[in-house]
């Protein structure tokens, strides 16, 4: 593995900008919280791509509980700590990032803005964090790696040890460092809030997609017909090693087709072949972590896709610890799903994640101020995560652990497990419980 890289240098945030009154200038004025770009996009993007950005799958339990489950941990905080001097740098494979979030994986994100996996990647790289390119994206890897060197790349792969192996050729061949490999998607989710929305794969011209187009010119001029113009109709560019179907053609599903046979065997064969850093994504059972510890894989990131997939699924804050548990200290251990706030990434860093990833906030931003949305999003985040440090007693996220957490629905049980021997103020133990 190699050293560390030094920390990256990044603007220190405002820790009172909220105080003082200070915001972002133009489109992202107005925007406070990762949870208004939702809103904002939805006044941009037709009404199909906005629902496939947001939709889960079937009652959206999956996707209510991964909020759900943040909500159930109440932080708290230590006082006079001296934080001055505070860092929300993590390293991850060797590699220093100025801040423990990173952009998720998000299928045809040329979709919601111009370029948008070029858009998402370089917003990521000019901030220090890193970014995951989807394997159902629109934008050719190489062309996005381009602009952005050190995306990591996310493959969806059938269990064919010949379609595998000539996609691993590509990806290395375009100087991918770290390979992400979803595994939770063997059969496609019951996406039917899609339907409902307009949104289909392949997409079906028709009447009501037409006028779902007409009625967000913004996003007509800008995004659909300034790629057509520029680029010709989208295709699936990294499926596999050759370049996929369009996404208006029948072809689309066949694309999609023999992911219920990957298995163990085929990380087994991928980890023989990969150099790099390999990590496999969609992890939500402390067993799997453990067959992944021991197939070699260098971390995880758990997930339930966010909701997208199987309804109902655990939620990953749920299990996290578990399963960081099982993965040691061999293996990074992420997560993804329900991250909206500073305080959310703090939650997920105290019961064992080294970082999380953020897919729709970011995706939405993109749709509504291209890279200088994501930037603005970012930027939010960042400054949540350095207040949120402050004011629980945190120099680093490194600082951070279990006894900042306390369970809201259990309190009394959790103080008591709470009971325990820590240094007092001149090094010294002294029994302490927190109640």
């Amino acid at each position: 593995m190699p050293n560390p890289s030094p920390t990256l240098a990044s603007p220190a945030p405002n820790a009172w900008q909220a105080f003082d009154g200070a915001r972002c200038s133009g489109r992202t004025r107005d925007l406070l919280s990762l949870d208004d770009f939702e809103a904002a996009a939805r006044r941009v993007l037709p009404r199909p791509i906005f629902g496939y950005v947001a939709g889960a799958a079937e009652d959206n339990q999956a996707l209510d509980d991964n909020r759900r489950a943040f909500a159930e941990l109440a932080l708290v905080p230590r006082v006079l700590r001296n934080v001055a001097e505070r860092d929300q740098g993590v390293t991850l494979f060797g590699k220093r990032y100025a801040s423990p979030f990173g952009i998720a994986p998000m299928g045809i994100a040329a979709l919601s803005a111009y370029r948008g996996d070029i858009v998402l990647a370089r917003a990521g790289a000019q901030a220090g964090i890193p970014a995951v390119q989807s394997g159902s994206s629109l934008i050719r890897l190489e062309e996005v790696m381009q602009a952005a060197p050190g995306i990591w790349f996310q493959a969806y792969l059938p269990g064919t040890p010949d379609r595998i192996d000539g996609l691993l050729q590509r990806v290395v061949a375009a100087g991918v460092e770290t390979l992400v490999v979803t595994v939770d998607i063997p059969v496609a989710g019951n996406r039917e809030n899609n339907i409902r929305a307009g949104f289909s794969t392949p997409l079906r011209p028709g009447l009501r997609l037409a006028w779902d187009g007409l009625v967000r010119p913004r996003w007509l001029a800008g995004t659909l017909l300034r790629t057509l113009a520029r680029h010709g109709m989208p295709h699936f560019e990294n499926s596999f090693a050759e370049r996929g179907a369009p996404i208006l053609s029948s072809r689309v599903q066949r694309d999609f087709s023999a992911r219920d046979h990957f298995d163990w065997s085929h990380i087994a064969h991928i980890r023989r072949q990969w150099r790099g850093p390999l990590v496999v994504k969609g992890i939500l059972s402390p067993h799997d972590a453990a067959l992944a510890r021991q197939h070699g894989v260098d971390g995880i990131i758990v997930s339930n896709h966010g909701g997208r997939q199987l309804d109902g699924a655990v939620a990953p804050l749920r299990v996290l610890p578990a399963i960081a548990e099982q993965a040691g200290s061999g293996m990074t251990v992420m997560l993804d799903g329900g991250i909206r706030r500073g305080t959310d990434v703090i939650k997920a860093l105290a019961l064992g994640a080294q970082a999380v990833f953020v897919g729709r906030p970011f995706n939405y931003a993109a749709a509504v101020d291209g890279e200088a949305g994501v930037a603005a999003a970012i930027g939010l985040l960042r400054a949540e995560v350095d207040r949120n440090l402050a004011m629980l007693g945190a120099a680093s996220c490194q600082d951070l652990g279990p006894e900042h957490l306390m369970d809201r629905r259990a309190p009394w049980r959790t103080a008591a497990h709470a009971s325990r021997r820590v240094p007092d103020q001149a090094g010294e133990p002294s029994a302490i419980s927190a109640v």
